[in-house]
């Protein structure tokens, strides 16, 4: 019989103690992990000329060799003056140095064996107790530079062995220790540590979520298009749909004595119009929101153009029309979409180069329909506002929906440029009376 306990909440707290020790100083410990050079985005080497970028990324490992050098001068200066280049330079000098050099490589095997290189040092040493100059100022080294390469909890881990270490060594040891200043001296340096370690995590954090509330964003952002393009093109739709179904409804009173089979034509194609309306509407209230509200007046087309640019000339941006090819009628769907790409382009030049000027062309062609909206650099005191390129987004998704095409950029000198075609089907009695004329 297996029986269960719940454990009291101390013995909780020392299991996962135990636990992440044994995760952060015990597993791995023979890891190879090479220090790499540091990222040329801080604040500090971004400012500095592109030259010493090379070098600059090098530092930590030159303050680490840097210390060490002169721990080991002053170790073997030290063991000199009893054992010239005997054991005690190679254990004393050699050895805390080369645990330093050794954080670069292998950090968590470096702090070890600076713990269980300080009784040795210690005992051969003739200095300070536990840890001599040299060896305290390796071991503070490595203290700081595991830290800094693995995470806050294992820094703290670090400080209480090495209090452990000091404290039991003070009790052994000839009656004076230096255990107090390396306990001092190892908190101020690790919780240094920590706090820029907590810190730049928090920072990744903060860009990973922005990268992400910017994804969704956009996400949201072309959701949102589509849906105002479905209902858009629901009203131009249900418009065409509901001719249909009344001139179809009408059409056997136009014919005197019309044969049955014409009249039960034309009630076939009023029962598929009004089914394929009432489908429309339903597919339409999927995506539609609660709070949406129908448009009282029809959607615009490039009629309303001018208009429109009237409009934008009382904001104080200064258009000129132009207008190419034979002007006809288009398609409802094309003649919106057109007219929306203009008003969308005009709306990002008044936010993002407010005091240009802009120039809209409409160029008709035999196979559709051409728009370019250009507009200058920013002029006067007025600071553009910053976008996120949603106005762009919405331009794209109505092209593609037509199977058009679309660039967007900017131009020599410092303005903006949208170039759309978007696509009309010939019709072949166009092409014959075109012919004809």
């Amino acid at each position: 019989m297996t029986e269960t306990k719940t454990q009291s909440p101390e013995r909780r707290a020392a299991t996962g103690a135990i636990h992440t020790l044994r995760q952060d100083l015990l597993h791995n410990v023979f890891d190879y992990r090479p220090l790499g050079p540091m990222g040329t985005d801080g604040p500090v080497i971004r400012r500095l000329p592109k030259s010493f970028h090379k070098v600059v990324v090098w530092f930590p490992h030159a303050v680490v060799g840097l210390v060490a050098l002169i721990s080991l001068m002053e170790g073997v200066f030290t063991a000199n003056t009893y054992s010239p280049f005997g054991i005690t330079t190679l254990v004393t000098g050699f050895l805390p140095a080369a645990t330093l050099l050794m954080t670069l490589v292998r950090p968590v095997l470096a702090f070890w064996v600076s713990i269980a290189s300080t009784p040795m040092v210690a005992v051969l040493g003739n200095g300070d107790w536990p840890w001599e100059p040299s060896a305290f100022a390796c071991h503070l080294g490595v203290l700081i530079v595991v830290a800094a390469r693995t995470r806050p909890r294992t820094a703290a881990w670090m400080w209480v062995i090495t209090l452990f270490l000091g404290s039991f060594m003070g009790n052994v040891g000839p009656g004076f220790s230096n255990t107090a200043p390396m306990v001092v001296a190892s908190a101020f340096a690790l919780l240094l540590v920590s706090i820029v370690q907590v810190r730049r995590e928090a920072e990744r954090e903060v860009t990973v979520q922005r990268t992400v509330t910017a994804v969704e964003r956009d996400r949201r952002t072309l959701l949102e298009e589509r849906t105002t393009i479905a209902r858009e093109l629901h009203d131009v739709v249900a418009h065409h749909m509901s001719v249909v179904a009344i001139q179809a409804e009408a059409a056997p009173y136009r014919v005197e004595n019309p044969p049955p089979e014409l009249e039960q034509a034309f009630v076939t194609i009023r029962e598929n119009a009004v089914a394929a309306l009432t489908e429309l509407r339903r597919v339409l209230g999927v995506v539609r929101a609660e709070d949406y509200e129908a448009p009282d007046a029809p959607q615009p087309t490039l009629a309303e153009l001018d208009r429109l640019l009237d409009n934008v000339r009382e904001t104080g941006l200064e258009t000129e029309k132009t207008v190419t090819g034979a002007v006809r009628e288009l398609p409802q769907g094309v003649e919106l979409s057109a007219y929306r790409i203009v008003q969308e382009a005009l709306s990002n030049t008044l936010r993002h180069a407010p005091g240009a000027t802009a120039k809209v062309e409409i160029g008709y062609v035999l196979g559709g329909l051409g728009v370019r909206v250009v507009n200058g650099p920013a002029r006067g005191l007025v600071k553009p506002s910053p976008g996120a390129g949603h106005g762009i987004t919405g331009m794209r998704e109505r092209v593609a929906m037509l199977n058009g095409e679309m660039t967007a950029g900017a131009t020599d000198d410092g303005g903006y440029e949208v170039a759309v075609f978007l696509p009309v089907p010939v019709l072949r009695d166009s092409v014959e009376e075109g012919e004809g004329a």
